[in-house]
């Protein structure tokens, strides 16, 4: 077998008059994130990670904003088509790690529904995926509650 490394980053500011989306999850808050898609942080690192990890760019030249047909688009319908871009190489994801960096809001109740939505949308089972979240304990743009970011790890494992 042959194993890959990617790694991911993603970073929006806060908007309001939008759901806030994370990992594939509605999170209850006054204010979601600006984007031309749903602007899931989470799930835009987790898609460059595995991206990068199988050499396939990043997921602005496979999804660009200047493209309608992603406009607000789900970003778990984006990691779909991630999964099977890396499925035809012969890739099956072994492990996902996230931080998800947020002065606001509290996300401890929320990553058990993130870790299942990434597991499932991975085929993989919700073990091989972790998430971790951080404030910025007041510092730069995230930790005066300005936006957020995530930055995602994955392993991919060659199977064929």
């Amino acid at each position: 077998m042959h194993n890959k490394i990617g790694i991911g980053y993603d970073i929006h500011r806060f908007v309001k008059g939008r759901e806030l989306v994370l990992g594939g999850v509605a999170v209850p808050h006054p204010k979601g994130l600006d984007g031309h898609s749903d602007a899931d942080v989470v799930l835009h690192a987790v898609s460059d990670a595995l991206l990068g990890a199988a050499g396939k760019g990043d997921i602005g030249e496979h999804f660009p904003n200047t493209d309608n047909k992603y406009k607000d688009i789900s970003s778990l319908i984006l990691l779909g088509h991630v999964y099977e871009l890396i499925s035809e190489e012969g890739y099956r994801v072994g492990n996902v790690d996230v931080v998800i960096q947020a002065e606001e809001p509290n996300l401890k109740s929320h990553k058990p529904r993130m870790r299942a939505a990434i597991a499932k949308a991975l085929h993989i089972d919700e073990s091989f995926v972790n998430i971790k979240a951080t404030t910025n304990e007041g510092l730069g743009a995230i930790g005066e509650g300005r936006g957020i970011a995530a930055f995602a790890a994955v392993m991919l494992v060659k199977e064929k």
